[in-house]
């Protein structure tokens, strides 16, 4: 313990002289007050201290913010699967379960209406431009690995009892085309339902219009692996960014594969998509005319944003700033809350710790919470599962200036942090070959510090379940090459941890130098 007891001596020396400084700047201004107040007084008529009873008090001007850390631009690393499936956040609230579609025209599902004031731009707003029809291209592109889409300029009519979107292209082409597209950002599901998108020749005749609508719409499925939030982030919220927030909020959606209780759970970020009513798609019966219609979501990769992949060049920083946007957090020159709040020497460095259920649980949770403080961090316990109302967690996360768990869907709560906050990611056993994919890249690439943190067998409860000669620990390369299943089964399913917080003594001196 000798190493670690210098480490926190360090740290407390370090506390020792924030307080001691913080006090003498107190002192200062202090004098520098009385200065000026005194000087004012005695340049003035020699009975002015006659009037010292109508003079306002001098207040101080506030200290501009240190804005957050520049992002680390780093590639996303390359993981071999597509799929985590996760315990943490792993269960969608059960207040949203059974929620009904608020009543309207044909079969239309929540409505959103309109919310405060148009974008100031601070997420990356890039401004709308009406689309305008082509001549000679296909309107649908089935060519990229993740998603396909199909965006149709001019007349465009939606039948949602169908699931199809008719395209009505000047002049007619001699003959029409038909496309069956999974319409969200992982068309691999085979569960996802398809919307057909027909483009009509000149011998087919167009359903009459029932709406006429002067903006554009997107059509695309919820479903999927929703209900874990780091799907609901990486395949829904993320993708949804990246092909609406171009419209500035003036776009209808139309939901195939709807969940009302999705809906209201992010409700915040959807107000932020549109002004809109949200149409359920599956039960409308209307048939609706669009300029402009897009049926899919785009998506670059698992929980992250290319910046060079589309023409707005959204960033991943753009995104988590759009989600503080929704949520009406602090603007991104608010500093970390221990730097924002410098005349408080009692203030400790704030630190999530993100609890789990199932698998990958911390079974010495006593002594990590001690060593935690030992290190001088005020804990704040979080079980996202149950902590359900969302509103509320965002702002408590939003309080903190670090968030810590083991690899897992909950860290993905990271999204609420302010500019320059602390991930401290803890990796189990055997899936360090994925962590910085999945967790340290967009961290880094969102403008937050990332500390990871991959355990020892020792730390593993693996290693008394099937002991040092059995492949799971010699090998887990092996494991790894045997198929994504294997690694779930292992390493994902049944594995907890035993943090050794001697040996992690190092990662959180590392977490509070970047944090102070």
């Amino acid at each position: 313990m000798g190493s670690v007891k210098a480490a926190k001596s360090m740290v407390k020396r370090r506390i020792c002289r924030r307080r001691f400084g913080a006090l003498f700047a107190a002192a200062l201004v202090a004098a520098v007050v009385a200065l000026v107040v005194f000087s004012d007084l005695f340049a003035q008529d020699p009975n002015a201290s006659s009037q010292l009873n109508t003079l306002r008090p001098v207040r101080d001007a506030s200290e501009p913010t240190e804005t957050g850390q520049s992002p680390n631009k780093e590639d996303l690393a390359t993981v071999t699967s597509d799929q985590e499936l996760d315990a943490g956040n792993s269960e969608p609230n059960q207040d949203f379960h059974g929620t009904k579609p608020a009543a309207g025209e044909g079969g239309t599902a929540t409505a959103v209406p309109a919310q405060g004031e148009r974008s100031t731009g601070e997420s990356g707003l890039v401004p709308y431009t009406r689309c305008t029809p082509g001549t000679g291209t296909t309107i649908c592109d089935l060519s990229n690995q993740r998603y396909d889409i199909c965006e149709l300029c001019g007349d465009a009519r939606t039948i949602g009892h169908s699931s199809t979107v008719m395209y009505v292209p000047q002049p007619r082409a001699s003959k029409g085309e038909e496309w069956s597209v999974p319409a969200q950002s992982r068309k691999s599901l085979p569960w996802i339902k398809k919307v057909t998108v027909k483009s009509l020749n000149a011998s087919q005749l167009e359903p009459s219009c029932t709406s006429r609508h002067s903006i554009p719409a997107i059509v695309f499925a919820l479903g999927g692996f929703t209900g874990n939030i780091w799907h609901d982030v990486s395949d829904v919220l993320l993708p949804l960014f990246l092909t609406v927030h171009q419209f500035d909020r003036d776009v209808q959606l139309l939901v195939t594969n709807n969940q009302p209780w999705f809906i209201k759970k992010y409700s915040a970020i959807f107000h932020r998509l549109t002004k809109h009513e949200i149409i359920d798609f599956d039960a409308d019966k209307q048939v609706r005319c669009y300029p402009h219609v897009i049926v899919g979501l785009r998506s670059h990769r698992d929980f992250g944003i290319d910046p060079n992949a589309g023409i707005h060049n959204y960033t991943m920083l753009d995104f988590r700033l759009f989600v503080r946007e929704s949520y009406g957090l602090p603007a991104s020159e608010v500093d970390i809350p221990y730097r924002a709040d410098k005349d408080d020497p009692e203030r400790k460095p704030r630190i999530i710790l993100i609890e789990r259920g199932k698998t990958r649980r911390f079974m010495n949770a006593p002594e990590v919470l001690q060593g935690l403080d030992w290190f001088g961090f005020e804990v704040v316990k979080a079980d996202p599962r149950i902590d359900s109302n969302l509103d509320e967690f965002v702002r408590l996360v939003d309080s903190c200036d670090a968030i810590m768990g083991v690899h897992g869907a909950g860290l993905t709560n990271m999204v609420f942090l302010r500019s320059g906050a602390v991930l401290v990611h803890i990796v189990p056993y055997g899936i360090e070959f994925m962590a910085d994919g999945f967790y340290g890249a967009p961290a880094r690439d969102m403008g937050l510090r990332h500390v990871q943190y991959s355990i020892s067998p020792d730390e593993s409860t693996l290693l008394e379940k099937y002991g040092w000669n059995h492949t799971v620990i010699k090998d887990p390369e092996a494991i790894r090459n045997s198929g994504w299943e294997k690694v779930g089964e292992f390493y994902m399913s049944a594995q907890d941890v035993v943090l050794n917080m001697t040996r992690f003594g190092s990662s959180l001196l590392k977490a509070i130098e970047l944090i102070m």
